[in-house]
């Protein structure tokens, strides 16, 4: 394995952990990364700091609506592969922001589908999330259910994505995975996730806000196997079909085009109480807990349908919530000194 990658948001969680995945497995990357201050931006200079620790790692800080200084670094790099993270993420802060949204997202993604379609890359894959699932009801969520129903911003802005890859694939002949991604947490995490903020809380002795009294479920994804799952996947490009006969049952693949989304998702929903217990198992003490309402642009259950996946790649994530919080946490006391 190996070649060059180009990765947006290296400084970000998922970034940062699959720039080091690739590395360890031989491939030179480049990292692009705005550092903007959506949350401390010292944590993300760490984790570039421990890239840069390898040779076959560079980093360009810029912009993603800055499109000469995009297309400025991938036109230097000329990349195999481009994997697309960067972006606003967050649905509570699309409730806020949404202008945020539609330029990191929408303007940013655009200027990584016209690099790749000036490199013709032999694989580019892109970020969405299950937040696209939105309405629906029917679980486990499949890759062929219609997602037209999102009930954030976010998600509308990642649904947007997908279909603005599609037809970049369609026209250029670009191979083209998205993934969607479901509730990644471990270490070197994001502080504005559920995670982060339920052991912060608890350290300083907070309580926790629970929304929904705590009737939630999420099919909680440990960013570890999140990562290999991509890096199995960089290896299954989709190729365009010469019918729609050709595809198989369960496929997302398009039947007019080299495009293709997937769960990365492990397939076991836990409820939000348990995988609080599981934090207060690993602490070694209670929350004390603020129970709130539903949050307006959340969804009440996530649970992913990996059989697409596990078909393309062999691997479903496997890591318990039980696990994961202890890394998370051991991260957590060694970063923050306590």
């Amino acid at each position: 394995m190996g070649g060059k990658v180009f990765i947006t948001g290296t400084a970000g969680f998922i970034g940062y952990h699959l720039a080091k995945h690739l590395l360890d497995e031989g491939f030179e990357v480049v990292g692009y990364d705005g550092m903007t201050d959506y949350y401390d931006p010292q944590l993300k200079r760490r984790r570039h700091q421990n890239l840069l620790q390898t040779a076959r790692f560079r980093a360009v800080e810029a912009m993603l609506e800055d499109r000469a200084a995009f297309d400025g670094a991938v036109d230097a790099f000329e990349p195999d592969i481009i994997v697309h993270l960067a972006g606003q993420a967050g649905v509570r802060y699309s409730l806020d922001e949404p202008a945020s949204y539609v330029q990191s997202n929408l303007v940013g993604g655009f200027h990584v589908l016209e690099a790749a379609r000036r490199h013709a890359v032999r694989h580019l894959l892109m970020a969405s999330t299950s937040s696209v699932y939105g309405a629906n009801e029917a679980m486990p969520f499949r890759e062929t259910d219609k997602a037209d129903l999102p009930v954030s911003f976010y998600a509308a802005t990642k649904k947007a994505s997908e279909a603005m890859a599609h037809s970049y694939a369609h026209l250029w002949d670009i191979p083209t995975t998205m993934f969607r991604f479901f509730t990644v947490y471990g270490p070197w995490g994001r502080p504005d996730m559920a995670l982060f903020k339920f052991v912060d809380a608890i350290f300083a002795g907070r309580p926790i806000d629970v929304y929904n009294q705590g009737n939630l479920s999420r099919d909680f994804t440990y960013v570890g196997d999140l990562v290999r799952a991509i890096g199995l996947l960089i290896d299954a490009a989709p190729e365009r079909p010469s019918s729609a006969a050709e595809i198989a049952a369960g496929d997302s693949l398009s039947p007019v085009a080299p495009w293709r989304v997937v769960n990365i998702g492990g397939g076991r929903p836990t409820k939000l109480l348990d995988f609080i217990a599981a934090v207060e198992a690993a602490l070694g003490q209670p929350a004390k807990r603020n129970m709130l309402p539903m949050q307006p642009g959340d969804v009440v259950d996530t649970w992913a349908d990996a059989s697409l996946l596990e078909r393309l790649t062999g691997y479903v994530p496997q890591t318990g919530v039980e696990q994961g919080v202890a890394e998370f946490v051991v991260w957590y006391r060694d970063y923050y000194d306590c």
